[in-house]
């Protein structure tokens, strides 16, 4: 017979649990202390089961039989109620811990792990600070691709076009990071190509003119300012590595016997060993600043702390100082120069030019069978490079 729901009211606790029936599996389990637990007894692929279905009275008699025609519904469907409420139980206990900003911090410890530079993951997380407010505390899992457009296109917005661009690429690496480790299906980023602005390319600022090139060494010898920063100015054009490379140079990383500065994979943007061939005029260059700078760590100390480089703006200001703008050259503009100028020659290898810029293939099956270093070639390359430098320094007529 059917439950009522005065039978229910009326039901007593007794010194054991006991069961009120009402239809199709569906019953009222009674406890001893008087709770009451709504109950589905049924059978898939051949099994018996137990499904709850909530607390009387907050689930009433008419809530307890809706439960159970869903169940039973799910069933005739093939799909068992029991294990479906368990994948979402587990849904709603993983859905906190992997919002997109926990998920993106762990991928940044990881990439902390693996060594990448302070600076790139200091730029990452500022990055991904645009993106935080929005979605940071949303399952990543439910993310879809308007809600990442929402943010991209804030920051559009304000005109920072790069930006957006450079968010959209890393909140997908975050997305396949999830996608990878089971906490996603999918990036939704990846739906997102050609919906943004594309930003005007504006190159770095560098003199690729051999008499202008003349006219800026010419300038440097004249430069007045801190030892340490004429000589960085000064070593710059010969060695053309990456500013950051250069101002962080530790004395420890040269071995001027063997006329080779070995630049370490931290310090490197490719995260590769860089080995850069010594010129004779560079060896004459450090053997000088080493009588005046060599009592320390780094070749070329800033201002006041021998143990801190020179910080990045220094080189650009000093070049502010003799009066280059910064759409005219910048530190980073030595790199374009010398592959301007060697490329011009047509002496020498382009992929040699590429090493000694510490450039990496693009291409990885290229880049598993290019391991030539052309160390020889470049040995000869980098001191005709200095003597080319020597020779432009008066002036082309």
């Amino acid at each position: 017979m059917a439950l009522t729901d005065t039978a229910i009211r009326a039901a007593k606790p007794r010194e054991k649990a006991y069961r009120l029936h009402d239809a199709a599996g569906l019953y009222l389990e009674v406890r001893p202390n008087g709770s009451r637990y709504w109950r589905l007894e049924y059978r898939f692929q051949g099994t018996r089961r137990l499904l709850a279905l909530g607390v009387y009275p907050i689930v009433s008699l008419a809530g307890a039989r809706q439960a159970r025609d869903a169940a039973r519904k799910e069933i005739a469907d093939g799909v068992d109620p029991g294990h479906k409420r368990k994948l979402e139980r587990l849904a709603e206990a993983t859905s906190a811990e992997s919002t997109f900003r926990i998920i993106a911090e762990e991928w940044l410890a990881k990439q902390e792990r693996e060594g990448r530079a302070p600076a790139t993951i200091k730029k990452t997380k500022w990055l991904l600070e645009f993106a935080y407010p929005v979605i940071g505390n949303r399952p990543i899992f439910e993310i879809s691709a308007p809600e990442v457009l929402m943010v991209l296109r804030k920051i559009e917005a304000r005109g920072r076009y790069e930006t957006a661009r450079r968010l959209r690429s890393t909140c997908g690496i975050v997305f396949r990071y999830a996608v990878a480790t089971a906490r996603a299906k999918s990036d939704p980023t990846s739906a997102l190509q050609g919906a943004l602005t594309t930003p005007k390319v504006t190159h770095r600022a560098a003199i690729i003119d051999p008499k202008a090139a003349g006219a800026l060494l010419r300038a440097i010898d004249g430069f007045d300012g801190q030892l340490a920063t004429q000589a960085a100015l000064k070593l710059a054009p010969h060695v053309f590595v990456r500013p950051g490379e250069l101002r962080t140079a530790a004395w420890s990383e040269f071995d001027l016997e063997q006329a080779v500065w070995t630049i370490p994979a931290a310090k490197t943007k490719m995260r590769r060993v860089q080995k850069v061939p010594l010129s004779h005029q560079v060896l004459q260059m450090l053997v000088d600043l080493r009588k005046i700078t060599g009592d320390g760590p780094l070749v070329f100390p800033g201002i006041g702390n021998r143990r801190r480089p020179l910080s990045e703006n220094t080189l650009n200001a000093a070049l502010r100082r003799l009066g280059y703008a910064k759409t005219e050259m910048t530190t980073h503009g030595f790199r374009a120069m010398a592959a301007s100028l060697l490329n011009e020659m047509g002496t020498w290898n382009p992929d040699a030019i590429e090493r000694q810029l510490g450039h990496v293939e693009g291409n990885d099956v290229r880049r598993a069978y290019a391991r030539a270093e052309f160390w020889d070639e470049r040995i000869k390359m980098m001191q005709h490079w200095s003597d080319y430098l020597d020779s432009l320094r008066p002036g082309l007529e």
